[in-house]
């Protein structure tokens, strides 16, 4: 098999060890020291286990945990039943973990990782993650940092669904654990999570949550300044600092005991500072000669954590040195003869076996078909007294649900559509957060996983972009990476599109999706109806409730507060609150023209409603389809009523580039539609501020002469 020089190191350090004199010796203050010891070989040999399947073209992932398997002492300073979110170099951690608790196989569990078997129990062959259900260690990818703000919301939930008298996921007295390494320290996710968790506990929130960084000094290639960690973290008012050796286990296990310990009791925010090495590079494919001397690199080989250990056991004669090497070697053969059989194991084999927990997803959510239970009637609402009525509905029907965001509480919104949602449902589920989007984000990702239903703001469609990885690396990827055995249930409500008048410029003004359209698994509502808003907020909260879907709800700005539609007064873009379900994926059409169909969304939906009436009295017969799901999309309908005229307009309010226009020609085309297809949008350019934004939004004088350019051609 292959092996690595720390591998040579490690039995020739051991050999050279002399069984101490038969006096008395300091005890080892450390009682479960061999089954931490035993968790560490099996770190070490899985890594060279990894290398080994690499070198047979049978494992396909070579990041391992050398130099860091003192964090098997964390997870012995934890309770089973903590949340953990780790850093992909905690394997000592999660065979700890794993050896808490009866009837798991850790070191089948990780290797089936590598060889991306279908057996593999949380990802199913998806990835090589450190995930298991029964061990409530939450699977993390390998997003530099993107999990720290979700174990903000995880730690935040731990109280807060306690408050709401909801079941939760973890113990009233649970302590969420979050690993990292130096170089994620200094990453704007780790930096806004910490700040996050400080500002909580600032106000008297419990946030008990450690932070765990493991600090090798090295980020690949690029080195961390020493004492650097320290120096950013060790002096933060409101977090409390502890720090190891984490090559010591015994200093490890010391340190991680008394920061848990004081998370658990204080119920605040620590920082559990490990100085570690890292031994065999950063990957199997890391040519470490290349950036660091011969001689750096072997003088690292003394302080493996692996070593170390052993020397302890030998020092205090819990082990001879023929003992420690003889449990070295036996770990080799048990994770070899492991590796040999995992290595001949199915994989993934199709695209449907691959897309299996996406599709389920979304196949369930199309299922879902809800109306809020309140009573019907009352005067006809604007778009933003539907979705604000929907709230106040929402808040009384699911217990587990909660709102928040900038400004959503006391101010009720900047465009009002939260105003009351607080003073009737509590500041414990209706609450103003600090301005950042990834803790608001990480906050909703924290707490759906936790038990709870969030329904976050982002107060602008622009302001997505500052953390759209923590929906495209966290939120949408969880239940894939998980086979559905995590969710994290969310309705991400964005403020969004152009056409503002009065209040506008880039920032406020964003009609750019193209972040959010591609990312597997998510549903995306955009209505533009007022009965329309409020069934379709029902119905996402019911598929993010029951499914665990991650819903994003986009609500166009403009129509906000529209009451019109044909000309000043006559009201007709209000709406009663609604009489019927909208289920997931289904379109609505107005009209039955037969010689154009228009279809749309949004904007585009009351845009086109006036170009049709102008149409109709040219003599033109459009009927105009309201998409109201960009994902997935209303494939079904879209076929029929463009099959029903030969003649489609797509009309796209978003950017020509990337835009939904594309995702829908597509569709057509894919379908074997026939007829005659066209399509317009805005153009590729940001928003400017004023009249000018007009230059480049689309008009309804460029679908007004689409339409007719195309109605007078052949079908």
């Amino acid at each position: 098999m292959t092996t690595d020089p720390i591998d040579a190191h490690f039995t020739a350090s051991v050999s050279a060890l002399t069984t101490p004199d038969s006096g008395p010796l300091r005890p080892l203050e450390l009682p479960n020291a061999l089954q931490l010891f035993d968790a560490q070989l099996g770190s070490r040999h899985l890594d060279l286990a990894a290398r080994w399947l690499r070198s047979q073209g049978k494992g396909f992932y070579t990041i391992g945990s050398s130099g860091h398997e003192g964090n098997a002492a964390v997870a012995a300073a934890l309770r089973p039943t903590d949340p953990a979110l780790l850093h992909y170099r905690s394997g000592g951690f999660y065979l700890a973990r794993a050896a808490q608790v009866a009837g798991t196989d850790p070191l089948r569990d990780v290797l089936l990782g590598l060889v991306a078997a279908t057996a593999e129990p949380i990802s199913g062959g998806r990835h090589k993650v450190f995930g298991r259900h029964d061990l409530n260690i939450i699977p993390q990818t390998s997003t530099i940092a993107s999990h720290l703000p979700r174990s903000v919301g995880v730690a935040f939930s731990i109280a807060r669904t306690r408050k709401l008298g909801v079941p939760c996921c973890w113990p009233a007295d649970a302590v969420t654990v979050c690993s990292f390494g130096d170089a994620s320290a200094n990453h704007s996710t780790t930096v806004g999570a910490v700040n996050a968790a400080l500002h909580a506990t600032y106000q008297g929130l419990p946030m008990p949550l450690l932070f765990v960084c493991e600090d090798n000094g090295l980020g690949i290639s690029t080195p961390t300044p020493r004492g650097w960690i320290a120096h950013a973290y060790g002096n933060r008012e409101g977090l409390k600092y502890f720090a190891a050796d984490g090559c010591d286990l015994v200093d490890v296990a010391e340190t991680a005991r008394a920061a848990a310990d004081w998370v658990r009791r204080e119920r605040k925010p620590a920082f559990l500072h490990l100085r570690t090495v890292r031994l065999m590079g950063h990957a199997g494919s890391d040519y470490e000669q290349a950036y660091r001397p011969a001689a750096d690199i072997v003088a690292d080989y003394d302080r493996d954590p692996v070593l170390a250990t052993a020397r302890t056991l030998v020092a205090h004669g819990v082990l001879s040195p023929q003992q420690a090497l003889q449990r070295y070697e036996d770990k080799r053969a048990e994770v070899m003869d492991l590796a040999r059989e995992v290595g001949e194991r199915p994989q993934l084999d199709s695209a449907g076996a691959v897309m299996q927990p996406l599709r389920e997803t979304l196949d369930d959510a199309r299922t879902v078909s809800v109306i809020g239970p309140g009573e019907r009637g009352g005067p006809p609402l604007t778009l933003a007294l539907a979705i604000n009525r929907a709230l106040h509905e929402i808040l009384q029907v699911h217990p587990e649900a909660m709102v928040f965001g900038e400004d959503v509480a006391r101010k009720g919104g900047v465009y009002g559509v939260t105003r009351g949602l607080q003073a009737a449902a509590g500041p414990a589920r209706v609450f103003d957060t600090l301005l950042d989007e990834q803790t608001i984000l990480g906050l909703a990702l924290g707490s759906g996983v936790s038990g709870l239903v969030p329904i976050p703001e982002i107060q602008y469609l622009a302001y997505l972009h500052n953390a759209a990885d923590q929906i495209r690396g966290e939120g949408a990827t969880l239940q894939f990476f998980s086979n559905r055995q995590y969710r994290n249930p969310m309705v991400v409500r964005i403020a969004g599109y152009g056409y503002q008048k009065g209040f506008g410029g880039h920032f406020h003004n964003d009609n750019s999706i193209a972040a959010i359209r591609d990312i597997p698994g998510v549903v995306i509502a955009s209505p533009s109806r007022p009965d329309d808003a409020a069934a379709m907020l029902h119905t996402c909260v019911t598929a993010a409730k029951t499914v665990g879907a991650v819903c994003i709800y986009l609500e166009p700005i403009a129509l906000y507060h529209t009451k019109d539609l044909y000309s000043d007064g006559d009201e007709q873009w209000l709406a009663d609150y609604p009489q019927q379900p909208v289920r997931v994926g289904a379109a609505r059409t107005y009209g039955d023209g037969a010689d154009l169909t228009i279809l749309t969304f949004a904007n585009g939906v009351r845009m086109s409603l006036r170009v049709a009436a102008r149409l109709e009295q040219a003599g033109i017969a459009a009927r105009v389809v309201d998409l109201r799901w960009l994902s997935p999309l209303p494939v079904e309908d879209m076929l029929r009523e463009s099959d029903a005229t030969g003649r489609v307009l797509i009309v796209d309010e978003t950017r020509r580039t990337g835009g939904v226009g594309e995702g829908v020609l597509a569709e057509l085309a894919d379908h074997g539609f026939t007829g005659r297809v066209q399509r317009v949008s805005s153009a590729d350019s940001f928003i400017p501020l004023g009249d000018a934004a007009l230059e480049v939004l689309l008009s309804e004088d460029t679908i007004e002469a689409a339409a007719v350019k195309l109605v007078g051609q052949p079908a």
